[in-house]
């Protein structure tokens, strides 16, 4: 693995990271609530609009704001994307035009929310979107410092949702609701390896972090266990940390292992997989380099997009923070 250039410096707090159909990068600002279009292979940010009605706390080191984005599948026809967001309230997903014929800075439409009612606190707001193979929308939500929500499959907290692209639940979720899977304490990362499965990085409490392969209608344990556990109607994780060495939040899939950004580990983990278990132990890469690790984007076979986050309020910030890294991996 190697860093291959700086992308883009002096974002505040990148944090969801989407890929265009003409190669270029969508990237949202947790604490500013500011869209840019990263230009990759130019090394070109580009502010595209701002998402109205955010709100952050990042004065209470908390981790509300303008979170995940996703580009629709069917984007040159409709020129949608998804944009995951804190208001004073609650979380939400919102539908937003994007038309880049417009001048920068305004080409964004009105937000048309198609989820509300997610629910929000300082701490473990989930914030993750992204669409799947199959087409669907899917979006990670915290338990809000409220561990029981995570059970409770009536709530949209602690949870991995899964839905159409008007907000509706999808065909085929194991409830009948947005739920796709329940039991989550605060998943901040999603992807697909090649063969359709959903993996996701999950934060522990004291104990252990997680990643997981999510099943529909499976219980992930939380607040009931942490880390790898053999108690019935529970399923346990495939790799887990303690805390100081990940914190985990983005992931991404490339050359047959998940890559997963640190926060309090402050590194890049390769974890390879052998279908659904692992092929080999965790290695760790940029160690300290770069500071909290945030987000990762697949955007080629064996190339990576990964952001800082020295300015969500949890450290002091170096020159240049945040920024968005290009990597080659292999």
């Amino acid at each position: 693995m190697r860093v291959l250039a700086t992308s883009a410096t002096g974002i505040d707090v990148p944090w969801g990271l989407a890929l265009l159909p003409d190669g270029a990068v969508l990237v949202t600002a947790r604490d500013d609530f500011r869209v840019f279009r990263l230009d990759v292979s130019a090394g070109r940010l580009t502010p595209v609009g701002t998402v109205p009605g955010v709100v952050s706390n990042v004065g209470q080191q908390g981790e509300a704001g303008l979170l995940g984005v996703a580009v629709s599948p069917t984007f040159t026809r409709d020129r949608l994307v998804f944009v995951y967001y804190s208001t004073s309230a609650d979380n939400r997903i919102a539908a937003v035009t994007y038309d880049s014929s417009r001048p920068a800075g305004r080409q964004l439409g009105r937000p048309s929310v198609i989820v509300k009612g997610i629910p929000h606190n300082v701490h473990h707001d989930g914030g993750r979107l992204a669409f799947g193979p199959d087409g669907y929308l899917y979006a990670t939500t915290g338990e809000a410092q409220q561990p029981a929500l995570a059970q409770d499959k009536s709530s949209l907290g602690g949870k991995i949702l899964r839905m159409t692209a008007t907000g509706r639940p999808a065909p085929g979720n194991p409830f009948g609701t947005l739920v796709w899977s329940y039991g989550h304490r605060n998943v901040q990362g999603i992807a697909w390896d090649a063969a359709g499965r959903l993996w996701a990085s999950e934060f522990g409490d004291h104990s252990e972090d997680e990643l997981n392969l999510i099943r529909p209608g499976h219980n992930y344990g939380w607040p009931q266990t942490e880390g790898r556990t053999n108690v019935p109607g529970i399923t346990g994780p495939v790799a887990q940390w303690g805390p100081p060495e990940d914190s985990p939040s983005g992931i991404a899939i490339a050359r047959g292992a998940v890559w997963m950004a640190a926060l309090r580990g402050q590194r890049l983990w390769r974890i390879p997989l052998d279908g659904s278990a692992t092929a080999a132990p965790p290695q760790d890469f940029l160690v300290g380099r770069y500071g909290r690790l945030r987000s990762v984007l697949a955007v080629g076979p064996d190339t990576l997009l990964v952001t800082t986050s020295n300015r969500d309020g949890r450290q002091s910030p170096g020159p240049g923070d945040d920024r968005i890294l290009l990597l080659r991996v292999s």
